[in-house]
């Protein structure tokens, strides 16, 4: 009996080492076969970066038919991969449309008011939407997104007024309803027809006031000219930081900026009217707008005829204006690429855009972004 249980024993543990054997065999005999690498790129934590870029020739008119072989793209002076570039004609786009309704435009307002709608009915096709803004006292929407009809009739019921000008808050509020309401993918534009001066932001005010503040009682012995040179330094730090902070909620919003200002060569009669249309420049060559500063002529003379003269130039102006705008939005690429640089958050990375092969085409894109991780 005890030798009976120890042959079972020995058999038991021969049987075992026989197992232990053939399963180490077998995975010396199977080796884990290596990954193939089939090419395919697999892209981890990059950020996908869209550029809206217009392209046009000497001639003003819009370069068609471009594709991701035509263009380059430098971030930080490294050279990118273009992924994607998609033409005006498959993009939809989205238009904020901004007047200024102070007193500062009310020259030729309702001939501008004509010339916008009959933009809007140009340049827009029956997938595109318009938003309309006022630019017063406050930002405010007359007409939410629609299409163009909507718009321009929007446009008609516009009435000027007197108010104060709250150009700050009024981009910033376009930028972010844009960002908000615009389906992705969509080429986004604001419009500002203004002379792009501010008294009225939230900021902008509070910085006035801060300066009637520091006077005391003396604020009621004091003429406007000396009151106003009291709060130069308060309000001129806050539009410096308010230029900042809208530019990047509009960058934020991949959205190109365009103004008009109405105030032609007028605009270099004060500080603050100088102020306004670099402003504008400013925003328009960060995101690859443009800002236009038309030379019209004086339409408020003691000579009637003259002012007939004058208003039928201006009008030329105006229309030409709004057509170089059309061949500029037709001429629109949305450009993409894949960013895999480790950026920190909120970074403003510096982008260069041009073409392969430049010719006499004028290229205009964002020159930068901030990061968004």
């Amino acid at each position: 009996m005890i030798e009976l249980q120890r042959s079972s024993k020995f058999a038991l543990l021969l049987l075992t080492f026989f197992a232990f054997t053939f399963s180490l065999s077998a995975q010396t005999a199977t080796p884990t076969p290596d990954i193939q690498d089939d090419g395919e790129v697999i892209k981890v934590d990059s950020r996908l970066v869209i550029v809206p870029v217009s392209v046009t020739d000497a001639g003003g008119q819009p370069v068609l038919g471009l594709t991701a072989k035509d263009f380059r793209i430098r971030e930080e002076n490294k050279n990118q991969q273009i992924e994607n570039v998609s033409d005006a004609e498959k993009v939809p786009l989205e238009i904020a449309l901004l007047f200024d309704v102070s007193a500062s435009t009310d020259a030729m307002f309702r001939f501008e008011q004509e010339t916008a709608a009959q933009f809007l009915k140009d340049v827009m096709r029956a997938e595109d939407r318009a938003t309309i803004f006022t630019v017063g006292a406050k930002p405010v929407v007359v007409q939410p997104r629609d299409t163009a009809e909507k718009a321009a009739t929007a446009i008609a019921t516009i009435q000027p007024t007197k108010e104060f000008t709250a150009f700050y808050d009024s981009v910033a509020e376009a930028a972010a309803y844009l960002q908000k309401n615009a389906p992705s993918g969509r080429r986004k534009v604001i419009v500002v027809i203004s002379d792009g001066e501010d008294t009225n932001s939230v900021r902008i005010a509070k910085a006035i006031q801060d300066g009637y503040s520091k006077l005391g009682e003396k604020v009621n012995s004091l003429d406007s000219k000396t009151l106003y040179q009291y709060t130069v330094t308060s309000r001129n730090e806050a539009n410096i930081k308010e230029q900042s902070r809208v530019l990047k909620t509009v960058q934020n919003a991949d959205t190109v900026f365009y103004s008009i200002n109405p105030a032609g060569g007028s605009y270099q009669l004060n500080k603050i009217s100088q102020f306004g249309q670099s402003n504008m420049q400013k925003f328009a060559d960060e995101t690859g707008g443009t800002a236009f500063l038309p030379k019209f002529q004086p339409i408020d003379l003691k000579d009637t005829m003259q002012n007939s003269v004058n208003t039928r130039k201006n009008q030329e102006v105006l229309t030409k204006i709004f057509r170089q705008l059309a061949n500029e939005l037709q001429a629109q690429y949305l450009v993409q690429y894949y960013s895999e640089e480790n950026f920190q958050n909120g970074r403003y990375v510096k982008l260069d855009v041009g073409l392969n092969n430049p010719l006499n085409y004028k290229v205009r894109a964002r020159q930068g972004y901030f990061v968004k991780n």
